[in-house]
């Protein structure tokens, strides 16, 4: 376990960082996250034509940028939102599972956000699509730091509520006096909503809404990068896209647009918004002063027909398989990231918060545990080896697994999101690099590396003495018990 002093040091490296990168200029900061895009779908990791559809557009934003093959998010939606957002495990703010309709749920407002941090900086912030961390008003991104946000405040499975009885399609209706009673279930929304306004109801969230979705997103995030442009305002623009969240519906410009089907043709959806997107900062003229990061949320969907595809990592998403935690990765900063540069380095969904943050010239928050750490000089290329070499892997709030270097701990036993968790009595250890697949425990010839995954486990859950978790559905105003 570090000492005191060393902890100190490597706070005060964090906190010194920004003064070396925002003395140069403030970059536009963009953040184009996929819902469930698993590791194998995008023709940089080995998809693209296998998926029936070429993605051109991100394939050259790869070339044009850093490409990571181990970068790590957490095995749900709302945790690694969350953990994006805030640069804390989802373990500590009570946000590591996705909420129940009806219960409650959301980030707490005494987080502070990434858009809190860059919005003190004089950053204009906004967020299109589904924010998933707070479905009732006073937790949505316009109260977290967001100026504008226009999307849902939960998930895209309640589309499905409304055509549930539906006589016209494939699937056996259940009937009219067991389906949804829009009476006793409220209709979720689509919300345009901003800052210091009341949240307004734009449409109800359904099949026909989800389809056409993805073009609001891409016009409302193309006209406020646009906007912010012509004022020479440096902005974040968050932009979680809804596809290829399950139903995956591909908008009825793109339906037969490749002939291989449904998931083909909104994966040729998913490389087209990636591409309207990159044309607006082209067009608006501030290509060159814009950190691009493109990334999904989560491993690929888990529920027939929408399967996703997880290039060679086994299990699915709401695991600790490899085929959960993996996921893509590419950023762009022209003439501060190297073009072309792949790296199996370990970096993690929450050391982008950190990172943005210098980048803005923020500090990260000195009162609280922040798990995330600076990236930006490995990504960067000035060093060879990321910052982290390894981190806990929760599932829900069950330490499931650990990571260090290439070497995994599975401590839970868990494939597929519809197994049983099942607690393994002898943990089993893999090599990453020679056992892709997780299927060769080689445990009794390695003990040597025991301690340092205990030790990754160890210092988090000392830190919980000092800093305790909050809470699932802790309600506000939250106040810290030390």
């Amino acid at each position: 376990m570090k000492s005191r002093l060393s902890c100190l040091a490597l706070l005060g490296t964090l906190l010194m960082t920004p003064i070396t990168w925002a003395a140069e200029a403030q970059p536009n900061i963009v953040i184009i996250l996929y819902d469930n895009l698993g590791y194998g779908e995008l023709g940089a990791y080995g998809g693209g034509v296998l998926r029936g559809a070429e993605t051109p557009r991100i394939d050259q934003l790869a070339a044009e940028g850093v490409r990571l093959t181990n970068f790590n998010v957490e095995a749900q939606c709302t945790p690694s939102r969350s953990a994006l957002m805030t640069g804390r495990f989802s373990i500590r703010s009570g946000t590591y599972k996705v909420p129940r309709v009806g219960s409650p749920d959301g980030l707490t407002l005494w987080e502070v956000t990434l858009a809190e941090l860059l919005s003190s900086r004089g950053y204009a912030t906004g967020i299109w699509g589904k924010w998933h961390l707070g479905s009732s008003e006073a937790r949505f991104p316009t109260n977290q730091g967001f100026d504008e946000w226009y999307g849902v405040p939960r998930t895209y499975d309640e589309v499905m509520w409304s055509n549930a009885d539906e006589s016209n399609g494939v699937a056996p209706s259940i009937g009219s006096k067991q389906g949804w009673d829009e009476k006793r279930v409220p209709a979720q929304y689509i919300y345009e909503a901003r800052k210091g306004e009341a949240a307004r109801k734009v449409k109800k969230l359904d099949l026909a809404s989800k389809r056409t979705l993805d073009e609001e997103i891409t016009d409302r995030a193309t006209a406020f990068i646009k906007r912010n442009a012509q004022a020479g305002k440096p902005f974040l623009a968050y932009i979680p896209f809804s596809l290829v969240h399950m139903p995956t519906l591909p908008n009825p410009a793109f339906v037969g647009k490749t002939g291989n089907g449904s998931w083909a043709d909104a994966l040729a959806e998913v490389d087209h918004r990636a591409g309207q997107i990159l044309d607006a900062l082209k067009a608006a003229g501030v290509e060159e002063n814009t950190l691009v990061i493109l990334a999904s949320d989560n491993g690929g969907e888990a529920t027939h027909p929408w399967e996703g595809a997880n290039g060679p990592w086994r299990g699915t998403y709401f695991t600790a398989m490899e085929a959960s935690l993996r996921a893509p990765f590419i950023m762009r900063w022209p003439g501060h990231v190297p073009a072309g540069r792949v790296s199996n380095e370990i970096v993690h969904i929450v050391d982008l918060y950190p990172t943005l943050a210098h980048l803005g010239g923020a500090e990260v928050p000195r009162d609280r545990a922040v798990d995330g750490v600076d990236q930006m000089d490995f990504l960067a290329g000035k060093q060879q080896n990321s910052n982290r070499e390894g981190f806990p892997a929760y599932v829900a709030d069950r330490l499931s697994a650990i990571k260090w270097r290439n070497w995994k701990l599975q401590l839970i036993q868990q494939d597929n999101m519809y197994d049983p968790a099942v607690p393994l009595a002898i943990p089993r250890l893999y090599n990453l690099l020679t056992d892709l697949r997780e299927e060769r425990s080689v445990a009794i010839d390695n003990t040597w590396i025991l301690p340092l995954m205990t030790d990754i486990a160890g210092q988090l859950k000392a830190s919980f003495a000092k800093y305790p978790p909050i809470e699932s559905g802790a309600p506000d105003p939250y106040v810290p018990p030390n």
